[in-house]
């Protein structure tokens, strides 16, 4: 009855041990992340500018008006000049709808278009660089924690090195300087736990703050994320990258928007035709009513040189786009090649800590023994033990370096997940 009982309990308890996966861990941070926010508003207000720059091609229309209280009138008759005072007032409507402007509001239109396209595509750059700092985040927790049970370990190790080294003492096998020694190592395990406990929570609170949410004492991690195998072809990979990546695109973009504002400030020169019409309606000393229908033709003939410094700024402005293109186009392939030189290191690198994890245990199962004949002393044991315990580290950071080199040229593709 006892036995089913604890099963049951045991059933429980792992029914209702809440796990945070990655992808979660992802999804909760786009959804809750004020830079994405703040984002996805950059890419409303660019709708906005287009909006307002629209609306310069659609009729403009006008209602006026006006009343004086006392206005003073002026008429003659037979050489003699007349005065009176008397209110008055007028009212009226205006029309002007721009005709042809040579492509100057028209090319500034698909600028305004093409930031659009910018805007989303930041957005979705902003996604994936947010998607690689949770991804860091989340593997670091998973890092630390599997940090914390190895030093945990050892611990119980030096704790148990210690107990045996006091009785070794008691019964006159050793010296009083084998159970300090033991000791001391014990304190000094003690304290990496503590720093390695440390480390773990200020993670985890990173990452709880980026999603949104705490994070409970008793959550799991997927602890196998560190250890999943990529392969990359070096060109295919490349040219994915050189197709894919959200900052050459919005470079790319960049050069297409300076041409179409050189295209508008050249159209500044022309000036512009637009046709007007009105109507008004007055009543002071007579009542009489107005109307204009007609076209207006505007040549700038002087602007004191703005104009043209307007169109010589925007050519320049082609051909830094077109340098920051080029140059980022270099910054990734380096960028790239680095990650993969350093890839295929950290496999070499985890086959290295690997083996050397498996001959350190080897030596320290060995020298367990010889420690109880009192054929080893404790400082070859203590060796023995900081080996096992720098090779567990060390291949836990190798494992964590090449997953993050990894999620990097994910980043680089412009992956979310």
């Amino acid at each position: 009855m006892k036995k089913s009982l604890l099963l049951l309990s045991l059933f429980f308890s792992c029914a209702y041990t809440q796990t945070l996966s990655l992808e979660q861990s992802i999804e909760k941070t786009l959804l809750n992340n004020p830079d994405i926010q703040s984002f996805i508003l950059k890419t409303e207000l660019s709708q906005k500018n287009y909006d307002v720059t629209f609306a310069d091609n659609l009729p403009q229309i006008n209602l006026q008006g006006e009343y004086d209280f006392s206005q003073t009138y002026t008429s003659s008759a037979n050489g003699t000049f007349y005065t009176k005072k008397k209110d008055g007032w007028y009212s009226g409507a205006s029309l002007k709808q721009k005709i042809w402007d040579f492509q100057k509001t028209s090319s500034k239109l698909d600028s305004l278009k093409i930031d659009e396209d910018i805007a989303s595509l930041s957005l979705e750059d902003m996604k994936a660089l947010m998607a690689y700092k949770i991804k860091s985040l989340y593997k670091l927790i998973v890092v630390q924690k599997e940090a914390i049970e190895v030093h945990k370990k050892d611990l119980d190790s030096k704790k148990a090195y210690y107990e045996q080294a006091q009785a070794l003492v008691a019964q006159g096998f050793k010296t009083k300087a084998d159970s300090s020694r033991f000791l001391s190592a014990v304190y000094f395990s003690e304290e990496n736990l503590a720093i390695a406990q440390a480390s773990f929570d200020k993670t985890k609170k990173s990452l709880s703050l980026y999603i949104g949410e705490k994070i409970k004492d008793d959550t799991t991690f997927e602890s196998d994320i560190i250890k999943k195998n990529y392969s990359f072809e070096p060109d295919l990979v490349e040219d994915e990258i050189l197709s894919n990546n959200s900052q050459l695109k919005i470079n790319a973009l960049n050069i297409d928007k300076n041409k179409l504002l050189y295209k508008s400030a050249k159209a500044s020169h022309y000036g512009s035709i637009d046709g007007v019409a009105s109507y008004n309606h007055f009543n002071t000393l007579n009542e009489y009513n107005t109307s204009t229908i007609g076209v207006t033709v505007v040549v700038p003939l002087y602007s004191g040189g703005r104009i043209e410094a307007e169109t010589q700024k925007a050519r320049i402005n082609i051909q830094i786009a077109k340098q920051e293109q080029s140059s980022k186009i270099l910054a990734i392939k380096e960028n790239l090649s680095n990650l993969l030189i350093d890839i295929a290191r950290y496999d070499k690198t985890i086959a290295s800590k690997q083996a050397q994890l498996r001959w350190a245990n080897d030596t320290n199962d060995v020298l367990k023994g010889r420690y109880k004949e009192g054929l080893s002393t404790y400082i070859e044991v203590l060796d023995a033990e900081s080996l096992i315990l720098t090779a567990q580290l060390d291949l836990l950071e190798a494992y964590y370096t090449k997953s993050i080199s990894i999620d990097q040229v994910d980043y680089l593709k412009g992956k979310i997940q």
